[in-house]
């Protein structure tokens, strides 16, 4: 399996050398889960995009510090690639700015979230049943770091996890899209040192503050292992089928 990792933003240079990208961070994380694959990355933000939908497999969208209703070039060029992909039915996972940019592409609404940034480790109720999870929890916890929000689904995507304070955290297009919020390739460490980076400027002291203590409990670990797997069984279900 080929996997292109669609780049559209990349660690702050801070923490770059201690963590890696964005892009190596979401391999690694799919890669704990013994999923064997290739890996091709592709700095949208720079114009690098595939020549054509056959270099890959499947797509990943990663996170990003920019909104996807700037009148940037390269936003609007990754929406149309998003639409392709789509109607290829080629699989496709999207993280926080991925899941966003993919919502907008495909129909819905993206906005700056009224009720403020959402950092720190939250807690996400799991609506439904879905093929690429073998087992139903009620509810997971990923680390969060958003300032915008989806408040309007495209008309075909299902809930697949929502909270009260990010009511489409989760969602899913047939069986060819899945898209989270939260960041599952952020460990407790990396959120961490990125929130105190982020404290005061652009994050509100007090929101810096409460995230912090969202992870101070020693119970507090983020589901990352289990979304992982539910990504990998998804890219296995589709890769499987296609060979």
């Amino acid at each position: 399996m080929k996997l292109g990792i669609l780049a559209a933003g990349i660690t702050p240079d801070e923490l770059l050398a201690e963590f890696g990208s964005y892009a190596e961070m979401c391999a690694a994380l799919l890669r704990s889960t013994g999923l064997e694959f290739d890996v091709a990355v592709f700095d949208v933000r720079e114009g690098d995009f595939p020549d054509s939908l056959q270099q890959c497999d499947a797509w990943l969208v990663t996170g990003s510090k920019f909104s996807v209703y700037e009148d940037l070039a390269w936003i609007g060029r990754l929406k149309v690639l998003i639409r392709e992909i789509h109607a290829a039915r080629q699989p496709m996972i999207g993280i926080c700015f991925g899941h966003q940019v993919i919502a907008e592409a495909l129909g819905g609404k993206v906005e700056k979230y009224s009720g403020g940034w959402g950092v720190g480790l939250h807690q996400y109720r799991l609506e439904g049943g879905h093929a690429f999870i073998s087992h139903s929890p009620t509810e997971f916890s990923l680390n969060a770091m958003h300032q915008d929000q989806v408040v309007s689904k495209p008309p075909e995507a299902r809930v697949l996890a929502s909270s009260d304070f990010c009511p489409y955290a989760g969602l899913v297009y047939g069986d060819s899209i899945i898209s989270l919020q939260a960041h599952p390739e952020f460990t407790r460490e990396f959120e961490d040192r990125l929130i105190r980076l982020r404290a005061g400027h652009p994050i509100p002291d007090a929101v810096a503050k409460a995230g912090l203590a969202s992870m101070q409990d020693s119970g507090a670990v983020p589901d990352r292992d289990e979304i992982a797997n539910w990504f990998a069984t998804f890219l296995r279900q589709h890769y499987n089928n296609k060979v």
